[in-house]
């Protein structure tokens, strides 16, 4: 009878071998394992995320130049008193207002813009009735004038009167020299009439500030009303006021409606 007999040392080697042999983490070092390069869908997508990147900081300098440093101007809130009746002091001359004639007074905001050339104005609701609250643009860039009448929530564009409104230069230089004092010097009204000869659609062709100003609001055209062929001055129309002022004399803008 043979007696077969194993050494116990030999026996733990072997096995511990085996056991070795199945752990995932150790790779026989004679053994070579090929390297994986980066994939270029990889590099592509960085270069697109970067380009997104940078595309939005353009689009988001842009807003703060737009909203932030192009609309900071010289803000001026004054006021003027004026004649109801209408008058034209010339030059040189003093004029002695009676004393029985009262005078009125119109306060407004008014926001130059010298880079560009614009003129904000906001008019609030004044101490008498019959006039509206509005606000106004004037853009000697494109040489348009834009109301917008608060009471009736409408917009209403035409070329802008270089024989009324001042210069944004000039303007600035008018309250400058009036700083030290609450009003203007007593001024006299003038009157002009409008009347509304069509809708107007494309609103974003009028430039960025009269956009501003008029976008998601009814705009309508007006032309003078002493232009308009066949128009009777005692017509009757659906009229209202703004009374504002862009130099030394009131304006009463008469926007009418057929």
């Amino acid at each position: 009878m043979v007696k077969v007999s194993f050494s116990s040392a030999l026996a733990q080697k072997e096995v511990k071998k085996d056991a070795e042999s199945l752990l995932p983490g150790e790779k026989d070092p004679e053994v070579g394992v090929p390297l994986r390069q980066p994939s270029r869908a990889w590099c592509w997508c960085m270069c697109l995320g970067l380009a997104l990147m940078l595309s939005g900081v353009v689009v988001g300098g842009a807003y703060l130049y737009r909203y932030y440093i192009v609309e900071e101007g010289r803000v001026f809130v004054c006021g003027v008193k004026y004649r109801e009746e209408d008058y034209i002091i010339r030059e040189e001359e003093e004029v002695q207002l009676p004393s029985h004639f009262q005078l009125r007074k119109l306060e407004e905001s008014i926001r130059i813009l010298e880079r560009e050339q614009v003129a904000l104005i906001n008019v609030p609701v004044p101490e008498f009735q019959d006039s509206d609250p509005a606000d106004i643009v004037h853009d000697f860039h494109r040489r348009l004038t834009a109301y917008l009448d608060l009471s009736l929530n409408k917009c209403y564009v035409i070329p802008l009167n270089t024989s009324v409104v001042m210069l944004p230069t000039d303007l600035v230089q008018l309250l400058d020299n009036i700083r030290m004092g609450t009003y203007l010097p007593q001024s006299y009204l003038i009157h002009e009439e409008m009347v509304v000869t069509e809708q107007l659609q494309h609103v974003e062709q009028l430039g960025y500030f009269i956009h501003s100003l008029c976008q998601g609001k009814d705009t309508y055209r007006l032309q003078r009303r002493d232009r308009i062929l066949g128009m009777q001055k005692r017509e009757a129309l659906n009229c209202h006021k703004i009374r504002h002022f862009e130099s030394n004399v009131v304006v009463e803008t008469l926007i009418c409606e057929p």
